[in-house]
């Protein structure tokens, strides 16, 4: 089934919106399609012209919640688990192989630490990741985005994840399938590039400054810097991501034509469109993901190798951490 226009701006602002509590909090679950949809509301209009059917974070949630239920809130999700799935698979999976498999090249030493190559080895693991998640993630965005009554930009009618997939391959070839695929690596490269770096960097300044000991809130407090940075970073080439996987080729030629169209008509901030709720996402998965060995609150920041950007080939990483 072809994809339906959403419907005009009159027919927006008529249907109205139901606020939330005073005092709702948004379920981390249900700020994806939140996100989505702030990310395409006024899409290619002027901001005077655009009417917002989302205005922020908890009211987005309430009127999702008030016009399509805790389905609206979930839609999409078993395509999330997914793509999740495969990404920080492959993120986790690839990035240590790659560490060493580079330095080892570079140094004649896996146990060298470099600056780097460990920038290079994350961004490498997290753009094989969004290659390998990209369709799924080309599905959820669609579902997600998806809205009866309160419609933002292109609007895609699938029953479910397997179907969005039949419809996009029986109408575009597996190259549909790949639509965005992109920014996609660009937004995952910017992220896997700096999530570890950051983290380790703000755990030792946290233990060395502030006397923060070893611990779950040192390891929050370095999570949350960590995210915060991660989420300024990749969020311009997420918007990108969001409105090319949710186009069907009929908007934009290319991530670069949609980055000057998206600026030329909505302004430059419109890059950060949703931004909040893509922090109240990240922020939660950053310090869930970053509990994993070999980081966490049992790593402890002084022993951890210091990133050299000029690394000794001689030195290895029980030299560094006796330094350290």
């Amino acid at each position: 089934m072809a994809p339906s226009p959403s419907p005009t701006a009159s027919r927006r602002s008529r249907s109205g919106a139901r606020r939330p509590p005073a005092r709702a909090e948004p379920p981390v679950d249900a700020v994806p399609p939140l996100s989505h949809r702030l990310q395409l509301q006024g899409e290619l209009q002027a901001k005077q012209a655009a009417p917002r059917l989302y205005r922020g974070v908890w009211h987005g949630v309430g009127a999702i919640l008030g016009h399509e239920g805790p389905k609206g809130l979930l839609r999409g999700l078993g395509c999330a688990y997914v793509y999740q799935m495969t990404l920080n698979g492959c993120r986790l999976g690839f990035y240590e192989p790659l560490r060493k498999a580079t330095t080892a090249l570079l140094y004649h030493d896996p146990a060298v630490q470099s600056f780097g190559v460990n920038i290079f080895s994350g961004a490498a693991s997290g753009i094989l990741g969004a290659v390998a998640g990209s369709p799924f993630f080309l599905v959820k965005t669609r579902l997600q985005s998806f809205s009866p009554s309160l419609p933002v930009g292109t609007q895609h009618r699938y029953r479910n994840a397997l179907d969005g997939m039949r419809q996009i391959y029986a109408a575009e070839g597996a190259t549909g399938l790949y639509r965005g695929v992109g920014p996609a690596m660009v937004r995952t490269g910017f992220g896997s590039s700096v999530q570890l770096p950051t983290y380790f960097f703000a755990k030792r300044r946290l233990v060395q400054h502030l006397g923060m000991h070893e611990g779950t809130p040192l390891h929050i407090a370095s999570s949350t810097a960590s995210g915060f940075v991660v989420c300024c970073v990749m969020h311009p080439p997420d918007t990108i991501m969001s409105r090319m996987y949710n186009q069907t080729g009929n908007l934009y030629s290319s991530a670069f034509d949609c980055l000057a169209k998206t600026v030329k008509s909505e302004g430059l901030l419109a890059l950060y469109k949703g931004y909040f709720a893509h922090l109240a996402r990240i922020l939660p998965h950053t310090v869930r993901l970053e509990a994993l060995p070999p980081f966490g609150p049992r790593a402890n920041p002084l022993t951890i190798p210091r990133l050299d950007p000029h690394p000794d080939p001689r030195r290895t990483d029980d030299q560094t951490d006796a330094q350290g």
